[in-house]
């Protein structure tokens, strides 16, 4: 056996251990959502059931706080993304030495722990008469979310051609046409990761949103809750809705990328067949050798 069958069998192995690390919990978590044992386990096993995710169903506190996760992600996500936008186009565009200053700040609030933007948030608009709820969990978790977003529109303007801007605008585009027809078609599909990223950043966040969430619950603080009282397989049963669902929009994402990557080559071949046609076409409606007209 030589060193490169060693090495491939050692990455077969550790790969192997790896993703049984990874997966492990997963499926012991889901089979104890199937268990009889009102403790979520699967040891000792007393018997298949549904009934955990009926109970799961009837829920209606889990499922309002649900909903209230999914209203603030939405707000987070109509405020975060554009002012995550607005933030990198600025810095792009900037050319002073106070940039690498202004950077500093508009990144901050992802290093300052999450707990510090709740409580600040909470005592600013407090001062200003709003109390907790909502629109306060909105605001809070926009302060950070909108950092991340801006990253990474700051990443993908890095490889944008400045010279389309300025051909646009040379050619009679107003500042707002160059946005809407140049920048935005580059920026769509980064648009698109950050509107993902601000839901699930919004979706699972905790400790900003206990400071500024008031007298309403979200998911992630019901589920905090019930494990305090002790843990149910109800909990488990909700996860294992997650991963179906996070396992069916992976298979959905993988075969529209594929559908796409498929129409794409048949594109490509078809554009090959027609530049390898027009010489033909050329050569005889242009013959090397004219006919001779005295003769």
């Amino acid at each position: 056996m030589n060193s490169q069958r060693i090495l491939s069998l050692f990455c077969s192995m550790y790969m192997i251990a790896f993703m049984a690390y990874m997966l492990a919990p997963l499926a012991i978590m889901a089979a104890a959502s199937f268990n009889v044992s009102s403790i979520p386990t699967i040891s000792p096993w007393k018997g298949f059931t549904m009934e955990w995710f009926s109970i799961l169903f009837r829920d209606r506190i889990l499922w309002d706080a649900t909903l209230n996760s999914i209203i603030i992600a939405v707000g987070v996500i109509l405020l975060a993304v554009p002012t995550g936008l607005a933030g990198a186009l600025l810095l792009m565009q900037m050319q002073s030495k106070s940039r690498n200053l202004l950077y500093a700040i508009l990144i901050s609030p992802i290093l300052t722990p999450g707990v510090i933007v709740g409580i600040s948030t909470l005592i600013f608009w407090n001062k200003l008469g709003v109390s907790g709820g909502l629109f306060l969990s909105v605001i809070g978790q926009t302060s950070f979310i909108a950092s991340f977003c801006m990253l990474i529109f700051m990443a993908r303007l890095q490889r944008f051609d400045q010279s389309l801007e300025e051909a646009a605008l040379d050619l009679g585009a107003s500042q707002q046409q160059v946005f809407f027809k140049v920048t935005l078609p580059f920026l769509r599909p980064t648009v698109l990761t950050a509107i993902g990223i601000s839901f699930l950043q919004s979706f699972e966040n905790y400790n900003t949103t206990l400071f500024v969430i008031g007298a309403k619950n979200t998911m992630t603080m019901r589920i905090a809750g019930m494990v305090r009282l002790g843990l149910t397989p109800e909990t488990n049963a909700l996860a294992v809705i997650f991963i179906v669902l996070t396992i069916a929009a992976a298979v959905a994402f993988e075969l529209k990328r594929r559908v796409e990557k498929r129409r794409e080559a048949v594109l490509k071949e078809m554009k090959k067949r027609e530049d390898a046609a027009i010489p033909l076409i050329v050569s005889d409606s242009f013959p090397d050798k004219m006919p001779d007209m005295a003769a």
